[in-house]
């Protein structure tokens, strides 16, 4: 919160200091190379045909014949919800997936963990081999800078595969281990000892398509596809703009690295984190003007957030979702529980227009 905070000021001031040219954010918008930000379109969208993959391989253990089609409508909605409401939008997703498929929610808010896990992985892993490699890129850091930048590389990447290790060592999390643990909080009330036995029921189950080596494989497979195609969306977005069409594919992947770690910072209707940290990348550490930067940003929050929200708003409205129903959903997932039958949704009467 306080390196948020700082850099919201740091940006603040760069606009109350050196001023706003708004002529030459015009032109910089349109200057831009239509044809490369036609390809980070198509880029973009395949990515959540992505996401949809990976969630279908773990949903398989539950749904044999689960359908991606439909899963890809949940992700969506669930996706626009995001930039509508923010955070409190993420549970969306996993419940209307929950509910189409007639599972318990708990398994889909595991299966959302899971997600964010491997996700966050790759960010760490590919984050620091950038920073390993940025004597390559076009930044032109001092000696201690670049020290300091390969270092915190080599740890973010190892932290990266440590954790992997750790989420594949998560597959044995059942059984004696889970009877363990419930023994270790036996001091707890009863009824946080049953919320947590329900968390970690639904977290097994939710885990259940990584103790397939078939399932893992795919889910390892779909999540790196996933970011390479990730880094080329944000490679043609910086081709588009002339000011960055002479940076690489390092420097490409050093922006995804902290734009993903911006992106935490989520306003509902207008993003947030992703365009400060956007901005503050190709200023301080590629020379980018503070205008282009801000075009740039805008860009690719367009591309990354706000593109599916029509395409979720048609889905939506075909499925007679109503939005406001659902915006009790962050208290459930915060605890992990419920039964996304017993919850309203589509077809239910009460989260959809009648």
């Amino acid at each position: 919160m306080i390196g948020t905070l700082a850099a919201i000021a740091f940006v603040v001031y760069r606009l109350h200091a050196a001023g706003f040219a708004w002529h030459e954010f015009i032109a910089v918008l349109y200057r831009v190379k239509w044809s490369w930000l036609a390809l980070a379109q198509a880029l973009t969208l395949a990515t959540y045909v992505g996401r949809a993959l990976r969630w279908e391989v773990m949903l398989r253990p539950l749904r044999k014949n689960a359908s991606l089609w439909r899963i890809f409508v949940s992700t969506a909605i669930g996706f626009t919800a995001v930039v509508l409401f923010g955070r409190a939008g993420e549970p969306v997703r996993p419940y209307l997936i929950a509910k189409d498929q007639n599972v318990t929610f708990s398994t889909q808010v595991a299966a959302w963990v899971v997600e964010r896990i491997l996700d966050l992985l790759m960010v760490l892993v590919i984050f620091g081999v950038a920073l390993t490699q940025i004597g390559q890129s076009a930044i032109q850091p001092g000696p201690r800078i670049r020290v300091i930048a390969e270092t915190g590389g080599f740890i973010a990447g190892a932290i990266g595969v440590a954790s992997l290790a750790l989420l594949i060592g998560l597959r044995q999390f059942r059984g004696r281990v889970q009877s363990r643990l419930l023994e270790g909080l036996a001091f707890l009330p009863g009824l946080w000892q049953q919320r947590i036995a329900d968390f970690m029921r639904a977290f097994d189950e939710g885990m259940e398509a990584t103790r397939s080596p078939g399932y893992a494989i795919r889910l390892s497979f779909y999540t790196v596809v996933e970011w390479i195609v990730i880094v080329a969306a944000f490679m043609c977005v910086l081709k588009a703009f002339p000011s960055t069409d002479g940076l690489g594919l390092t420097d490409a992947v050093i922006l995804v690295g902290f734009v993903a770690f911006g992106s935490v910072v989520q306003l509902p209707g207008v993003g947030g984190g992703m365009q400060i940290a956007t901005v503050l990348v190709l200023t301080e550490l590629f020379g980018v003007t503070f205008e282009a930067a801000s075009g740039i940003a805008l860009v690719l929050w367009i591309l990354t957030f706000v593109m599916i929200v029509p395409i979720g708003l048609v889905l939506a409205f075909h499925e007679g979702i109503r939005w406001r129903s659902l915006t009790h959903l962050e208290t459930q997932a915060a605890v992990g529980l419920g039964d996304a039958r017993g919850l309203p949704g589509p077809h239910s009467g009460v989260g959809t227009e009648k």
